[in-house]
């Protein structure tokens, strides 16, 4: 056998090795014309990333939060391939309502060979929220050495959270709290200004005329609550007004 039919053998069974994997190597995308003329998992999540920057900058600034973020898109399938989009993409937030927590983005191609596909990402932001110091009872009124601000995840927050200590410092909790723990708006409640049994001050005011005399509270009231104040000049039991502790108010 010479030399020149032993080459052709050799190219011959090449051929024929490459025709046999070529099927398989194209069911996985690995065409080169194939990827060269697709959209794969780059380009789609490069257009989600984009999308959620501008997203996520804009609910910021509308809603006037301060905080720092972050944008991740979930991994996707590395064998992905779409027809090239002969025009932009289109990319709009799906699911939920704002870019925060866990989202869905809806990209689209509305060119000469339309497609849609759904990505899915999510964005943290980080806010400072007022968690518990230090372990606390239910009913406890709150103060300074009780709430310090921590940075937390907010899109984690699903019962809400507060961002500043004044909205917490003077109120009552609903529930036993452990330290680190969020406070969130069902934790508090506004703390009575006034005990049943307490010795109060009843104001009536009419015009210029103000006058004073004390009574006896006989239920608990919070600022701005009506209660049943005993009047112990008379004896007589009316309703007033909280304004303060010790401080309930009637019109005359």
């Amino acid at each position: 056998m010479n030399t020149e039919t032993t080459t052709y053998r050799h190219s011959l069974q090449k051929c024929r090795d490459w025709l046999a994997v070529l099927p398989a190597l194209l069911a996985l995308g690995y065409s080169a014309l194939a990827t060269a003329n697709a959209t794969g998992p780059e380009e789609l999540i490069g257009a989600g990333e984009a999308f959620l920057e501008q997203a996520v900058s804009e609910y910021l600034q509308r809603s006037n939060i301060a905080g720092r973020h972050e944008i991740q898109i979930n991994r996707l399938d590395p064998r992905l391939r779409l027809p090239l989009c002969n025009k932009p993409l289109s990319t709009t937030l799906e699911s939920p309502a704002e870019p925060i927590g866990r989202v869905t983005l809806r990209v689209r191609c509305e060119g000469a060979a339309p497609w849609t596909v759904f990505v899915p990402g999510q964005v943290r932001l980080y806010r400072e929220v007022v968690v518990v110091s230090r372990p606390l009872k239910r009913n406890n009124v709150l103060t300074d050495m009780d709430i310090v601000l921590a940075e937390r995840d907010v899109g984690l927050l699903n019962q809400g959270y507060l961002t500043s200590l004044k909205q917490a410092v003077g109120k009552k909790l609903t529930r036993t709290m452990l330290p680190d723990q969020e406070l969130a708006p069902i934790h508090v409640q506004m703390a009575e200004a006034i005990r049943k049994g307490d010795q109060v001050v009843i104001s009536a005011r009419s015009g210029g005329i103000s006058v004073r005399m004390p009574g006896e509270a006989l239920s608990d009231g919070i600022i701005g609550k009506q209660i049943s104040v005993r009047n112990q000049r008379s004896n007589r039991v009316i309703r007033a007004r909280v304004v303060g502790p010790g401080q309930v108010e009637v019109a005359m």
